[in-house]
């Protein structure tokens, strides 16, 4: 994404290490960016294609933005695959 203008996309698969009981509600954010500071900084993060067992993360730019390397940090709540089987260490 460091070269190249107009619409970029880069998509990664991110499977929980338990899976859910049904999909959960994933809140995903940018906790580190590496951009460069000659253009705007256009940039988009979501979770897509949310399953029991998974999702993928979607980073967007677009324009002239010129991305290094970004992080992301993600937070995924929900209801386990059975009410008597949890635990919280």
């Amino acid at each position: 994404m460091w070269t190249g203008s107009g619409p970029r996309e880069v998509r990664q698969t991110q499977r929980f290490a338990e899976g859910f009981g049904a999909p959960p509600v994933v809140s995903i954010g940018i906790s580190m960016w590496d951009i460069a500071s000659q253009s705007n900084s256009r940039v988009d993060i979501a979770a897509e294609n949310v399953t029991a067992e998974g999702f993928e993360i979607v980073f967007r730019t677009w324009g002239d933005t010129r991305v290094a390397r970004v992080r992301a940090d993600w937070l995924a709540i929900g209801a386990t695959r059975d009410e008597d089987v949890w635990d919280v260490p």
